[in-house]
């Protein structure tokens, strides 16, 4: 017994701090969890081997943490191919010290999961929406962001009423 929680406590002391495990979720479950969530959220798509994601996603981090006071909360939505959960993300997400909610999109056909997202989404990456349920913001927006954009949304969807 007492080599068992010797090993059990390495294990524990190998993850990294504040690592969550990411959840595997299909459309239903982002959509219940948006329209239940009380926070602001900017859901942001992306994948591990999509260059313009990797691209936005530091950013992404900073200019979201700067608006943690109003509420804002960022959600990334992997993307990627079922192989590369959850060793191949985390890992992705961790040497860059990421601390956003991370999920796994376990869907194979993105002309099913798409629409149920936003009706006008092609499926390319990446794309990011934003939500404020407070005031009825919705928007979605199907391209890379810069940080000046990302800053103008999220401030135009705290001043939507």
């Amino acid at each position: 017994m007492k080599g068992f929680l010797t090993g059990l406590l390495f294990v524990v002391a190998l993850q990294p701090a504040g690592a969550q495990p990411i959840p595997r979720w299909k459309a239903e479950d982002l959509m219940n969890y948006i329209q239940t969530n009380d926070s602001i959220l900017v859901v942001n798509f992306w994948a591990t081997f999509c260059g313009p994601c990797v691209a936005e996603l530091p950013y992404f981090h900073t200019v979201t943490a700067s608006f943690r006071e109003q509420q804002v909360k960022l959600v990334l939505v992997s993307l990627d191919f079922e192989e590369y959960y959850p060793e191949k993300i985390r890992s992705f997400a961790d040497k860059r010290g990421y601390t956003a909610y991370i999920v796994w999109l376990d869907e194979e056909k993105p002309d099913e999961f798409c629409p149920k997202i936003d009706s006008a989404w092609t499926g390319s990456m990446p794309a990011t929406l934003f939500i404020n349920r407070k005031t009825g913001y919705r928007k979605f927006i199907e391209s890379t962001l810069e940080e000046k954009e990302l800053e103008a949304e999220i401030k135009k969807m705290l001043q939507e009423k």
